[in-house]
């Protein structure tokens, strides 16, 4: 029998894209899934939403926050209630293409991973497709330590191998963060280089701001990470020459 693949997804004002996130999981071709969303207190349509999926599919679980916690914490909620094997990660506006956990449940299993990612495609609000983010085939933890190459909605790990690994409660970069702890566990780890999901790129997301990217990774070396001034300084050094290098060839 195959195994449980739990999905965490945190949600949030998220009523124009979250019925297309929800139909690309239930039309995968992997069908022993759970889909835990956690939802970070919607003001407009979107939990309603979320319910009518509910009522008509009982793997569909929902959780709802009693203030806004930002999503790191709200993918957390989920993750400890989830029952899987396996943790993935999809946002309440992107999607999967519908192969994709079979490919990467097949993937860790021939290749005795325990984490692993894919390359995915970028669309914008109007669903046109903007670029393809290909993944590197081999990852380490020196390498992610410089650049996040991993995309959240690509992200598989296994959990009854690893234990439930939490996100840092930080507002941004707390998927990172959690990839990076997986790394010093397991040092390097493999991808597919096809790509299996679809990120929407959003003009109001948190994550355009490149300013506070820039902050958010200071925190990650300094606090979460807990490296001194100096060797934080030096590796955002190196992000920023590879952030600088992809923006140039792209």
């Amino acid at each position: 029998m195959k195994e449980l693949v739990s999905i965490i997804t945190p949600s949030y004002n998220s009523e124009k894209f979250i019925s297309e996130t929800i139909n690309s999981i239930i039309n995968q071709t992997y069908t022993n899934w759970e889909l835990l969303i956690t939802d970070d207190c919607s003001t407009d349509s979107t939990i309603q939403i979320i319910k009518k999926f509910q009522e008509a599919d009982s793997r569909i679980k929902l959780f709802i926050l009693k203030k806004n916690a930002g999503a790191g914490i709200a993918r957390n909620n989920s993750i400890k209630f989830a029952k899987g094997k396996y943790m993935a990660f999809c946002d309440s506006d992107d999607q999967w293409k519908e192969n994709k956990i079979e490919k990467q449940i097949d993937f860790m299993i021939s290749n005795n991973l325990y984490f692993t990612y894919s390359s995915y495609e970028v669309i914008d609000e109007k669903n046109n497709k903007l670029k393809s983010i290909y993944a590197p085939e081999k990852l380490n933890y020196k390498q992610m330590l410089c650049n996040n190459y991993v995309g959240c909605l690509t992200a598989v790990y296994d959990q009854e191998k690893l234990g439930k690994i939490y996100m840092s409660k930080i507002r941004k970069r707390q998927d990172w963060t959690l990839w990076l702890k997986i790394f010093k566990i397991i040092n390097h780890s493999s991808g597919i280089v096809e790509p299996l999901a679809i990120y929407r790129d959003r003009s109001n997301s948190i994550s355009n701001n490149k300013f506070d990217l820039l902050k958010f990774n200071w925190i990650v070396y300094n606090k979460e990470l807990g490296y001194n001034k100096v060797k934080s300084l030096i590796l955002l050094t190196f992000f920023l020459y590879y952030y600088a290098r992809k923006k140039i060839f792209k």
